[in-house]
């Protein structure tokens, strides 16, 4: 019998899209909801202190809050591959947190790059299943394991 498993990690980062046609070309920032859906099997050995749990949330929140969450909150992304790196390095040279990579930073794209992480950390016997990043309260960008 298999279980899923959420947690909620909130955090603000800002970041443009070189070359759109709208508004997001400029610098702006959101609030952003990261839903991380796990599944596995609960622990059945009655002797381990994480007995009846597919991962003790607070393990999950560690590993999320480590890799993704204390590396792009209050920070601005850029892709490293823009005329946006110019804008990055003067803001670096002011002590702005900067994030350069190598994808345009939308939510989708952001998606792909924190399952890659997450799915590198998990325990073996885990899998992420899905991940939601809610951009605004009404815009929002999923990945399901099943579809990739």
């Amino acid at each position: 019998m298999k279980i899923r498993i959420t947690k909620q990690f909130s955090f603000e980062t800002g970041h443009a899209l070189y070359g759109y046609d709208g508004k997001c070309r400029n610098v702006h920032g959101h609030s952003y909801k990261l839903y991380v859906t796990v599944i596995g099997k609960p622990i059945t050995d009655t002797n381990n202190v994480k007995y009846g749990m597919v991962i003790d949330f607070g393990d999950l929140k560690k590993m999320v809050k480590t890799k993704i969450v204390d590396v792009f909150d209050h920070a601005t992304v850029f892709n490293k591959n823009t005329p946006h790196v110019e804008l990055a390095h003067e803001l670096e040279k002011r002590e702005h947190r900067v994030l350069l990579v190598d994808y345009q930073p939308t939510s989708e794209m952001m998606l792909l790059d924190f399952a890659n992480i997450i799915k590198a950390e998990l325990p073996s016997h885990i899998k992420l299943h899905s991940l939601k990043l809610q951009e605004t309260n009404s815009s929002y960008a999923e990945w399901f394991a099943n579809d990739n």
